[in-house]
């Protein structure tokens, strides 16, 4: 049933209901490598960068709350920043030059899966 059934039959509340799957995975991991400057503005992220050598990594795991030891990770085994992390969703973004970036979730797959038990995906990158 779509949105605009839902309204014609009177509903008065639209409910969202959100759904993860259980299970150990990191479902998305990729790098935008050399990102235009108004991304990293419409992220909040901080636009006093190098665009030319820089690079942004979103990831994305459940549970959610592995988003905090990946953060961790990242910044103890690369030169990135933490862009936003999100203990409720699942998302990590990290900023920094593309093979920092790369090299942090490189990192941070290997341990989710050798560690943890994780399935992991493969790095995409744009």
């Amino acid at each position: 049933m779509d949105l605009n059934q839902l309204a014609v039959q009177g509903e008065d509340k639209l409910r969202i209901i959100q759904e993860l799957v259980p299970g150990k995975q990191i479902t998305m991991a990729h790098v935008i490598a050399g990102p235009e400057p108004v991304i990293y503005k419409k992220l909040g992220l901080d636009p006093d960068v190098d665009y030319r050598r820089a690079a942004i990594g979103i990831l994305t795991m459940s549970p959610s709350e592995v988003s905090v030891i990946a953060g961790d990770l990242a910044i103890k085994t690369a030169n990135v920043e933490l862009g936003f992390i999100d203990r409720f969703s699942g998302t990590l973004i990290i900023t920094g030059r593309i093979a920092e970036v790369e090299s942090a979730i490189q990192a941070i797959l290997k341990y989710t899966k050798e560690s943890l038990g994780f399935t992991v995906c493969e790095i995409t990158k744009t």
